[in-house]
C-alpha cells in the first residue's frame, strides 16, 4: 500500500510554460496576478500598477524571468531565471 507522501503528484517538477504560448489576455492575467502578490518594495516612490505589469512582461520577453507550472498545487509562478539554467519543458 502506498504511503500519502509517496503521491505520484508530489514528485512531479514544475514545468516551464514559455510567455508566447499564452494569449495576451492569459499573460497579462498571470502577470497581473504575479504583481498584486508578490507586494514587491520599489522603494522610497510609489510604482503605478501598470508599470509594473509592463516590467515583467519585459523580464519575461528578455528571459531574465520565466513562467512556471506547479503540477501539484495548480499554480503558476513567475521566477527568475538564472544564467544557464535551462527550464523544465514537457510536452502537453
Amino acid at each position: 500500500m502506498s504511503e500519502w507522501w509517496d503521491d505520484e503528484r508530489e514528485q512531479e517538477e514544475p514545468v516551464a510554460v514559455p510567455y508566447k504560448e499564452l494569449s495576451e489576455e492569459a499573460l497579462r492575467g498571470v502577470v497581473e496576478s504575479f504583481v498584486l502578490r508578490e507586494g514587491t518594495d520599489y522603494g522610497a516612490r510609489d510604482v503605478p500598477h501598470e508599470q509594473k505589469v509592463a516590467q515583467v512582461i519585459r523580464q519575461l520577453e528578455c528571459g531574465e524571468a520565466r513562467i512556471m507550472f506547479d503540477p501539484v498545487s495548480q499554480s503558476v509562478a513567475i521566477v527568475v531565471a538564472k544564467p544557464g539554467d535551462e527550464p523544465t519543458l514537457r510536452q502537453r
